[in-house]
Parts: structure tokens; C-alpha cells; sequence
């Protein structure tokens, strides 16, 4: 699939849009006003790949808080305002990364033009993040029919929710541009994983910003997982978005492990290893399951320590594909496909290697054997 082409815009050491890779990111789930333990989930968050990080701004005391953290972590950080333009100043002054404020409840123009003011010295980025949840025009909604095309209009005469979400946010940038600032990355989230596909496709064809793609609300693991991928992988397959952030009610870490899992289904992004499984039937005669989720869980801390190496030295670090496979129907034509396999038999199994068996092992020593020839595939490599 090929992304439609954006502005490059830089998050300190990152940049988001034109070639850059699609970039994950989080936001922390912490009282930013506790430095310490916000400061430890940002670490357990760099460990999982996350590569950009939110937090949320309430008050003075968080936003001084900030540069606190800032000292303490590795990757750039987004202070997250609502209401008060103050705080998103006071943030710019502790040293973030980048402003994220709302059109729904930022206020008045001149609020936007000090902000952009101060992230036009600093350097930083700003985005606009529209959230379908909190959306209020700053103009009346003829007005900013002007922004859109006839075509955009409904039958009735009114503006669907999408399409009043993309006329906020190109009001903003308007605001933004007039103060030649030109840093700008565009968000348009809504918990209906439609009317987001529709406001980014809408979006893409009137601007060349740099996309955030995420469904805001998304839900739990398992749920907010499935309108997420749904959501942003739908809108990647059509070439939109620059950078994804999924939002579940669950850790952090986790929202970056799908953001990953999204980018390598699509062949976007390679980040830790593919595994593959079969579903299992009357055929398996091995506890194919359990064995799964046990090599699963062992792999998250073998790649977590890698994680660091994959982004300081890129070409020490390549995908695996490892097969985990509960019969020989199956088995032995998946396993050949991946670099490391194994397929299951009555209390044995057959370890592969690119389609070559190594060895027949007993069941109980299947996790085992697998993992340390993971360790010799990455030693190798």
C-alpha cells in the first residue's frame, strides 16, 4: 500500500509524515503531578517500543511537573491540554515535545495564536486533535460550510458529525497558518469507528498534515482492540495516517503492543516476532494452546530487552517468524514459511527451521527447545 504523502514534521529526536516510518504511540495513565510513578510507566513504556508519549495536563501543578519527567525519560513528550491555554504555556516552558489542544474546549482565537506563538520559539509541533465527544465549532456552522465543498453537505442542509469534525480542525489550522505556523499534526477521533474512517478520508484529500490516527474510547482489551485495528487499519490500507495511538482500557503497554501488531499485519512496521498458530481441531493431540500463550508471554520479555538495540541499531535487529503449529496437516507447510517452528504429535513435537526438521522433541520440552532456538536465530542474525 502506498501513504499518501504528508508534511515531515520532527518530535525532538522523531519525525512524523513524508517517508518517516508510521510511529506508535501511548499516553500515561498516571497523576502526572506524581513524577515518580509517571516517570516509571514511561519507562515500562520505552521498554515496549513505545516511541511518543501523552500526558495529561489538569492543572499548574502537572504542567510543572513536567520538566521534571522530561529529565528523567527518553522519549519526546506531549503535554495533553483542555480548557487552559496557560497550561499548554506553562508545559512549553518545562521543555515538551509537542502541544496537543482541543478545538472543542481550548477558547477563543487569541488563546491559539499565544500558543502558537510559544511553540513557534521553542520549535515544537502543535496538534489539533478534534474529539467527536467534545466538538463545538468555533464558528457557526455556516461559516464553516465555507471550508468544505458542496459535496460535503448532507441532503438536509446539516453538516454530518465527520464532516463538522474536519471543519474544526481546518478552522484551527487556518488560526495556526496565520500566525505562520506550519508544525501541525491533525487528529480526528471519534468512539463510531465510521464516522472516524470518514472524517480522516475527508481530511487526507483537503490537507497535506501530518495524520494521528486512533478511535478515541475505543473500549477494553479485547473490544477496544478489535475497533482499533478495524479503525486505523482500514484508514493505513488506504494510505492515511502518519503516526497511531490505540486507546484501551487496559495498560498502556498493551496499547502499544496492538499498535505494533496493526503495523505488522500490514507490513508497515516489523517490531518483535510474528507468531503464527493454528486454531486447533480433533487432529491436535498436544495442548496447543497453553503452549501458544506460554511462548507468547516468554517472547514479550526476550524483544522487550531488544527493543532498545531495534531503534539505536536498526540493522542488528530483523523480524522472526516462528510457527507454532498442533498438527502435521498444517504444521510442517506453515513451519516451512517461518524461520523457527514447530509442529505438534502425541506428546512430541518436530522443531523446524525454514521448513527443515532439526529435531523431535518431547512435549514438555517443546517451550524450551523453541526459545533457545530463537536465541541462536537472533545470534545468528
Amino acid at each position: 500500500m502506498r501513504r499518501k504523502k504528508t508534511r515531515k514534521i520532527r518530535v525532538e529526536n522523531l519525525f512524523i509524515g513524508g517517508n518517516s516510518p508510521i510511529s506508535v504511540q501511548s499516553m500515561t495513565k498516571t497523576d502526572t503531578r506524581n513524577v515518580r510513578i509517571t516517570v516509571n510507566q514511561i519507562k515500562r513504556l520505552e521498554k515496549a517500543g513505545c516511541e511518543i508519549v501523552r500526558l495529561a495536563v489538569p492543572d499548574m501543578e502537572a504542567a510543572k511537573s513536567l520538566g521534571k519527567i522530561k529529565r528523567r525519560v527518553h522519549i519526546p513528550l506531549v503535554a495533553d491540554i483542555h480548557f487552559d491555554y496557560r497550561l499548554a504555556m506553562e508545559a512549553i516552558t518545562q521543555g515538551v515535545d509537542k502541544i496537543r489542544i482541543n478545538p472543542g474546549n481550548i477558547g477563543s482565537r487569541e488563546r491559539v495564536k499565544t500558543i502558537a506563538k510559544a511553540a513557534r520559539r521553542a520549535k515544537i509541533p502543535i496538534r489539533i486533535g478534534v474529539n467527536a465527544g467534545s466538538l463545538k465549532l468555533p464558528l457557526p456552522e455556516r461559516k464553516a460550510r465555507t471550508n468544505l465543498h458542496q459535496g460535503d453537505i448532507s441532503h438536509s442542509g446539516r453538516m454530518s458529525k465527520a464532516k463538522k469534525m474536519v471543519a474544526s480542525a481546518l478552522q484551527y489550522v487556518k488560526i495556526l497558518e496565520k500566525q505562520n505556523f506550519h508544525q501541525i499534526v491533525i487528529s480526528l477521533k471519534a468512539s463510531d469507528v465510521s464516522t472516524t474512517i470518514q472524517a480522516y478520508r475527508l481530511i487526507s484529500e483537503k490537507t497535506d498534515y501530518p495524520l494521528h490516527l486512533g478511535i478515541t474510547e475505543a473500549g477494553t482489551k479485547f473490544s477496544g482492540t478489535i475497533k482499533s485495528a478495524l479503525g486505523i487499519g482500514t484508514l493505513l490500507c488506504e494510505g492515511i495516517g502518519d503516526t497511531i495511538r490505540v486507546s484501551l482500557t487496559a495498560s498502556p503497554e498493551e496499547e502499544v503492543r496492538v499498535g505494533y501488531e496493526i503495523l505488522k499485519a500490514l507490513n508497515l512496521r516489523s517490531f518483535g516476532p510474528e507468531v503464527i498458530s493454528c486454531p486447533t481441531c480433533s487432529r491436535c493431540q498436544i495442548d496447543l494452546i497453553k503452549i501458544t500463550n506460554k511462548v507468547e508471554k516468554k517472547l514479550e520479555s526476550l524483544f522487550r530487552q531488544k527493543s532498545i538495540i531495534a531503534r539505536v541499531q536498526p540493522s542488528r535487529f530483523y523480524p522472526l517468524k516462528i510457527a507454532i503449529m498442533g498438527c502435521v496437516v498444517n504444521g510442517p507447510g506453515e513451519a516451512r514459511e517461518a524461520d523457527v517452528g514447530i509442529a505438534g504429535g502425541k506428546g512430541v513435537g518436530l522443531l523446524f527451521r525454514r521448513g527443515k526438521v532439526i529435531k523431535k522433541v518431547k512435549e514438555r520440552k517443546m517451550i524450551n527447545v523453541l526459545l533457545e532456538e530463537i536465541e541462536r536465530e537472533i545470534r545468528r542474525r
